[in-house]
C-alpha cells in the first residue's frame, strides 16, 4: 500500500517545492540569542525569533532552570492529577493570574494543547463560537473540536462581528474568540469594542495573547492590559514559549470556575505530561525580570520604531503598526524566499512566508525586533535589505 502513497508523497512535495512553498529548516548550532550560529559555520543576527525580551538566554533565567534540575528533577513522569503536580507548577499558576489580574490560571504543554484543550470542555452543541477569520490554527483545530455551532467574522471586522452575534442568537451560550495580535501581520485586535460587544449580545470573550503577553500594554500584561479590559475578558490563553521565556508550555488564565473545569475534563491537560520542572522554574524567572523593570520592553519598543520608520524610508512596504512583528511585503513566494536566502548571505537571519502560512500573493518577509538587540544590529538589517534588494534586481 504504501508504494502508491510513497508516489503520491512524492509528487505532492515536488509541487510544493516547484511553487516556491517549500519550507526548509535551517540548523542553529548555538542558543537562542541576538547573535547565533548557523551549520555553515557563520554567525548571523537573529531578525525572526519570537524572543521578544531576549530572555531566551538570560544568564538569570538559564540559571533558574539550572537549580530547578538540581532540586525538582528532569521530568515528571506523570500527569497532573496522578502525581505530576509539584509546588513550582502550582507557584507559576500564582503568578501568572497575579500578573494577569485573572482568577485563576492551569498550565499545558503548549497554547496549541491550551486552545486545544478549551472549547470542547465548555461548549456543547447548543452553543456558538464566533472566531476571527485570521485567528491561529490552534483555536481553528481547536474550534473544530467542540460540537458548538461555528461562526466567523472578517478581521477585526466589529460590523461583521456584530452580525455573526446576532445570527447565533439563540445559543445557549456565545464565546467570542480572537488572538489579541494576529502573527503574520502583527495587527491588535479591538478589545475594547469587542468587550463592548459582548457585554451588548451577552457574550463570553477568550484572547490568545501568546504575541503580546510580557511585553504589549501599560505593565506587558498584554492586549486586555493595553486596552484597559482585563476585568472584562473571559479567558486569556498564551505561551511560555516567546517572550515568557522562549522554552515551552502554555496555559489557560480564566475565571475560576472556567479553569477548575477544564481541570476535570480538558483531554489536552488530563492526558498530557507535567510541564518539565526547568521550565516550570524558568518561566517564573522570566515572569519575575518583566515585573520589576520596564527596560526591555522599553528596548522592544525603540528597536521596532526605528526599524519600521527607516524601512518604510528605505522605500519598503511594511505592514502598519508598532508591534515587533514587522511584515515587509513582498507578495510573490519565490522572491520573498530568494530574499531571505540573499539576507543570510549578508549574516541576517530571516524567514520567507507564504501559502499556506499566509494568503496566496502576499508572501513576506516577517522581520521581529528584540530587546537583545542593538541599535547597531537593527541598523545592519536595514542596510542588508537595501542592499539584497539591490544585488536581486540586477
Amino acid at each position: 500500500m504504501f508504494g502508491r502513497m510513497r508516489d503520491d508523497l512524492t509528487t505532492t512535495i515536488g509541487e510544493i517545492r516547484d511553487a516556491g512553498l517549500y519550507k526548509s529548516e535551517r540548523v542553529i548550532t548555538s542558543p537562542q540569542q541576538s547573535l547565533i550560529s548557523v551549520a555553515s559555520g557563520n554567525e548571523v543576527l537573529n531578525f525572526c525569533a519570537n524572543n521578544y525580551l531576549g530572555l531566551s538566554d538570560h544568564p538569570d533565567v538559564v540559571a533558574a532552570a539550572k537549580e530547578a534540575l538540581d532540586r525538582w528533577g528532569f521530568g515528571l513522569s506523570s500527569v497532573r492529577f496522578i502525581c505530576g503536580t509539584q509546588q513550582i507548577h502550582k507557584d507559576l499558576e500564582g503568578a501568572l493570574s497575579n500578573f494577569l489580574g485573572t482568577e485563576d490560571t492551569i498550565l499545558y504543554s503548549s497554547c496549541f494543547d491550551a486552545n486545544g484543550g478549551l472549547f470542547e470542555t465548555l461548549l456543547g452543541a447548543e452553543d456558538a463560537t464566533i472566531s476571527d477569520e485570521l485567528n491561529h490554527a490552534s483555536i481553528i483545530d481547536g474550534v473544530r473540536l467542540s460540537k458548538a455551532r461555528r461562526y466567523r467574522y472578517k478581521n477585526r471586522d466589529m460590523a461583521d462581528l456584530e452580525a455573526q452575534l446576532k445570527d447565533a442568537a439563540d445559543a445557549r451560550y456565545r464565546l467570542i474568540a480572537t488572538d489579541g495580535v494576529f502573527s503574520m501581520d502583527g495587527y491588535v485586535a479591538p478589545l475594547d469594542e469587542i468587550c463592548d460587544l459582548a457585554e451588548r449580545y451577552d457574550a463570553l470573550v477568550m484572547v490568545d495573547d501568546s504575541h503580546a503577553v510580557g511585553f504589549v500594554g501599560p505593565d506587558g500584561a498584554g492586549t486586555p492590559s493595553l486596552f484597559g479590559v482585563k476585568d472584562r475578558v473571559d479567558i486569556v490563553t498564551g505561551t511560555l514559549g516567546k517572550a515568557l521565556g522562549g522554552a515551552s508550555g502554555g496555559y489557560v488564565s480564566a475565571r475560576r470556575e472556567i479553569v477548575e473545569l477544564l481541570r476535570q475534563r480538558s483531554r489536552p491537560y488530563l492526558f498530557s505530561n507535567s510541564l518539565a520542572p526547568a521550565v516550570t522554574a524558568a518561566s517564573l524567572k522570566a515572569l519575575e525580570l518583566i515585573g520589576t523593570s520596564s527596560t526591555l520592553r522599553d528596548k522592544l519598543a525603540a528597536n521596532t520604531a526605528l526599524f519600521r520608520t527607516k524601512m518604510t524610508e528605505a522605500g519598503f512596504d511594511v505592514l502598519p503598526g508598532d508591534h515587533p512583528i514587522s511584515p515587509v511585503m513582498i507578495g510573490d513566494a519565490a522572491a520573498a524566499g530568494r530574499l531571505a536566502d540573499k539576507l543570510l548571505d549578508l549574516g541576517i537571519y530571516v524567514i520567507g512566508f507564504s501559502y499556506p502560512v499566509v494568503p496566496q500573493g502576499k508572501a513576506r518577509i516577517r522581520v521581529q525586533l528584540s530587546a537583545a538587540h542593538s541599535t547597531e544590529d537593527v541598523e545592519r538589517a536595514i542596510a542588508a535589505f537595501v542592499e539584497a534588494r539591490n544585488a536581486l534586481a540586477e
